[in-house]
């Protein structure tokens, strides 16, 4: 099965009719807008020829119908365990530089506020030396963190981040490190923030800035409130390592900028900058 990609250069098309809509601005609401949609459709050809069976996994995945948050992260992260096995991310891990020893140090702080509002519980990504990557340490911190406020259903919780951007993604040193996948695959299930996050979203914002790479975007993304700054800027370089977004992405990010724009945004590697993100819905607000 291929996919599908429709370019609407002076008539409107409805989104639904291909996996990627790519339009003249104005024309479609939900495409991907340009102002030469042929030129984007063949950067987007491209990259599916250079990534064709991550591309592929990730249009399927995106093709189901929406259902629980619980199944739909167990759907991603099957498909992501697969692809840890694919000759295309044995390729990509291949060409890495010897991982680094990991840093000590706690990943996470956090605060408690009172205010009027009502009690806030501040959680900190720490990591400022390696950018906030997120490695088992700190996601494990971060899931203990929010473990915090499911258990008082009154607190609010606010999640930001110190040094130059809130978070690089996944940690690359600790990427092909797993020897079982299929073992890897229930740990990524059971032990993600994503279905905390998506439980609690009502409660939570998320204040992001710099760089939001993968599990940097993805997991913000479930949040019920997300501001950024005005130079903050997004992406996701998963496909062009041969995998998909694994973080919970393909779950919370089409909810807010819709599947085709996700596909398209993931295959192609396009950095988008914040005034697209705020357009797209992507992000709530500038701050």
């Amino acid at each position: 099965m291929a996919i599908t990609v429709a370019v609407a250069r002076e008539k409107p098309v409805p989104v639904e009719v291909a996996d990627v809509v790519i339009a003249a601005p104005g024309l479609c609401a939900g495409a991907v807008e340009t102002e030469d949609p042929d030129a984007e459709a063949a950067l987007l050809v491209r990259a599916i020829d250079a990534s064709p069976i991550a591309s592929l996994t990730l249009a399927w995945l995106l093709r189901a119908p929406a259902g629980p948050t619980t199944a739909a992260l167990a759907a991603e992260s099957a498909a992501y365990s697969t692809l840890l096995g694919g000759t295309d991310f044995r390729a990509w891990l291949a060409d890495r530089p010897t991982p680094r020893p990991s840093d000590d140090g706690d990943r996470v702080r956090l605060e408690r506020i009172s205010n009027p509002q009502g009690d806030v519980l501040r959680i900190t990504l720490t990591r400022a030396a390696r950018r906030n990557a997120v490695d088992r340490r700190l996601r494990a911190e971060l899931v203990d963190a929010l473990q915090v406020a499911a258990h008082d259903p009154y607190l609010l919780v606010e999640i930001d981040a110190e040094g130059p951007a809130f978070s690089a993604g996944g940690d690359l040193d600790e990427f092909g490190t797993a020897t079982d996948l299929a073992l890897a695959h229930i740990i990524r299930t059971g032990a993600g923030a994503g279905r905390l996050l998506d439980e609690l979203r009502d409660r939570v914002t998320v204040h992001l800035h710099g760089t939001c790479i993968g599990a940097g975007i993805e997991l913000p993304a479930f949040a019920g409130r997300v501001t950024a700054t005005p130079d903050t800027t997004f992406g996701l370089p998963e496909v062009s390592m041969g995998l998909i977004p694994g973080a919970g992405g393909t779950v919370s990010i089409p909810r807010r900028i819709g599947r085709g724009r996700t596909l398209w945004w993931a295959i192609t590697g396009s950095r988008l900058d914040a005034a697209t993100a705020l357009r797209w819905g992507l992000v709530d607000e500038f701050r």
